[in-house]
């Protein structure tokens, strides 16, 4: 591969497979960050900080992809269609089934959640703990993003009995348009006030063409991204990145309301180191890339972290023997009310915290892979430099920690026309 391809160069059916990655990706941040709490400050302290996280965050951008998609309302439909294209919920990985009853009525089961196998081998009390206490509240921040009256309440949810119970758990969704609706989360103040919340994302690709241009039509219970035109996936792709932006902000600003500033980035820059090996190695498999430069500079240009443009903005160069990486001034790097990814890599924390992101993306595609800050970067916030030794290095620590998570392997299984799973996926090749 001699060419890096940008997000707005890719087809339609490479956006798709992009946009699956991006919303598990955003959902894995939250696994790569929870050890390091749970570590720090117990089980307890890992179930405060994870519920305002999704609180805080999930309130926010579902709004914004009902806006961009064309979807807004205050149904329970509108809250399901939500639900299809939040990072709390990737597709198939959580395996949500839908059925609307009415606009204040419906109900979902999970037949597969990756969530709870990646929770049940650590024992009964940490399922209680995320199946109960931190979703009975992120449940009803995510119906609240859609209309403040309306709860969502299970059926059975596990701890699983039997062991084996299939669907994993069921829930209704109800809108009374008497109840007196829940007030906006404090936490969610926060977020509300950053500049991703306000972040505008330029859609790419025609306007036409096969797919849907947006879902304001009926709920698809088998949606699958596929399903959208070349445009609308330009939005779920960049509105999915940003999602995970704020997720992350939202975790540190959880950490900091608790612990401190200097905590929340300690913290949030071994999440992120985490979820930014993992993710490119995730990238790396989904486009059949090789272990080249050019390979790592091309994960590095899709990589969720370095997404939206402008929100995320930067600059990648590639010769035969270098990579090179300069952050530029932009959205994230002007963030004030919480800790962000991008004010990590340009300097807050750790003086190495930078290397070693871009080292475990590095090494995600190509062990031997080197990385070093460097001092010549002109008007650029932080500036690397990318090259290939003889001798393989480990993978970061914690990257080897993110992959308790099933979903590190996990391998999407459906196609456009299939509501089974079964039948694989059609791979991509971006090698040119």
């Amino acid at each position: 591969m001699t060419d890096v391809r940008r997000l707005d160069q890719l087809s339609r059916a490479e956006l798709a497979v992009l946009g699956r990655e991006y919303l598990l990706a955003g959902h894995l941040i939250d696994r790569a960050g929870m050890p390091h709490a749970i570590g720090r400050w117990g089980r307890d302290g890992m179930a405060a900080i994870a519920i305002d996280e999704w609180m805080g965050a999930s309130p926010v951008y579902t709004p914004r992809m009902a806006r961009a998609l064309g979807f807004a309302g205050d149904s329970v439909e509108t809250i399901f269609k939500g639900m299809q294209l939040d990072i709390g919920a990737p597709p198939e990985f959580m395996d949500f089934r839908y059925r609307v009853i009415d606009h204040n009525h419906g109900e979902f089961t999970l037949a597969h959640c990756g969530a709870l196998m990646d929770v049940e081998p650590m024992g009964a009390d940490y399922v209680e703990t995320m199946c109960h206490h931190i979703e009975d509240p992120t449940f009803d921040a995510t119906a609240y993003a859609t209309n403040p009256r309306a709860v969502m309440r299970p059926v059975h949810r596990p701890p699983r009995r039997p062991v084996d119970r299939q669907p994993h758990c069921q829930w209704t969704v109800d809108i009374d348009p008497l109840r007196e609706p829940l007030g906006r989360p404090q936490v969610t103040d926060v977020m509300a006030s950053t500049l991703a919340a306000g972040t505008s994302i330029a859609p790419f690709g025609p306007a036409g063409g096969p797919g849907m241009a947006d879902y304001s039509g009926p709920l698809d219970p088998n949606l699958a991204l596929e399903h959208f035109n070349h445009r609308a996936l330009s939005i779920i792709c960049q509105e999915a990145a940003l999602q995970g932006h704020l997720l992350a902000m939202s975790f540190m600003a959880a950490i900091e309301r608790r612990h401190g500033v200097e905590a929340a980035v300690e913290v949030g820059t071994r999440q992120f180191v985490g979820i930014a090996g993992l993710a490119a190695d995730r990238l790396r498999r989904a486009f059949g890339l090789g272990d080249g430069l050019a390979d790592i500079a091309q994960v590095i240009e899709l990589h969720p972290a370095f997404a939206p443009r402008p929100y995320v903005d930067r600059q990648v160069g590639v010769g035969a023997d270098l990579l090179s990486l300069r952050l530029l001034g932009c959205e994230a790097a002007a963030e004030t009310a919480a800790p962000t990814w991008v004010a990590i890599l340009a300097g807050l924390g750790a003086e190495a915290a930078g290397a070693e992101v871009l080292g475990a993306i590095a090494r995600a595609v190509n062990p031997r892979a080197n990385c070093r800050n460097v001092e010549d970067r002109g008007q650029a916030l932080a500036g690397w430099e990318v090259t290939l030794g003889e001798v393989e290095q480990p993978e970061a620590e914690e990257v080897a920690l993110a992959r308790f998570s099933t979903g590190a392997e996990f391998q999407f299984g459906r196609t456009a026309g299939s509501a089974t799973g079964s039948d694989g996926a059609t791979p991509v090749d971006l090698r040119r």
